[in-house]
């Protein structure tokens, strides 16, 4: 039987999983084995700078801290070496970041992930991960509402200068 002190400390952590995961807006499970301590720590500094937490976790706590919740099916991948990285506000960053350094090291796996509390598939994963960053997004939104308003400026730019040229035409006349 367990020590009640690390009891605690295990009913801790499951609750400190528990809500990092409640507070994710989209989260992956990566099999980092087979990884240098160099390229860890690469893929922690870009994960950092873009804003994902990213954690090797125990599988019991992590099947621990969802049971219960739509996440539970995140149990059949709960097993081997786990990394979790979670982002609270940026819904692909995760994905493109590991989805980039899984392509170059072959050793590193993605398991699953989750978005906005429901489990995603591999594909799904992959896909997202091919998406632009959220600036580009946001710039290529408000091009294709500016486009447009710019096309019908343009047109009515085209009349004056042609309304324009014909005025001084027919007063030379």
């Amino acid at each position: 039987m367990p020590n009640q002190k690390i009891l605690e400390l295990k009913q801790q952590q499951v609750a400190d999983i528990k809500a990092n995961v409640e507070a994710a807006c989209a989260g992956v499970l990566v099999d980092y084995s087979g990884i240098s301590v160099a390229d860890d720590t690469k893929l922690r500094k870009e994960l950092r700078e873009a804003g994902v937490n990213y954690t090797v976790v125990k599988n019991t706590l992590l099947r621990k801290a969802v049971a219960g919740t739509d996440l539970s099916e995140l149990d059949p991948f709960l097993n081997g070496n786990t990394a979790l990285a979670v982002s609270s506000d940026d819904h692909v960053a995760a994905a493109r970041i590991l989805c980039k350094y899984a392509e170059s090291n072959e050793s590193f796996t993605i398991k699953t992930g989750f978005m906005d509390g429901k489990v995603i598939d591999l594909d799904t994963i992959n896909s997202i991960a091919k998406l632009p960053p959220r600036d580009i997004l946001l710039a290529t939104v408000c091009n294709a509402f500016n486009a447009p308003i710019s096309a019908l400026a343009r047109a009515l730019q085209a009349i004056v200068d042609k309304d324009g040229e014909a005025a001084p035409e027919a007063a030379a006349e």
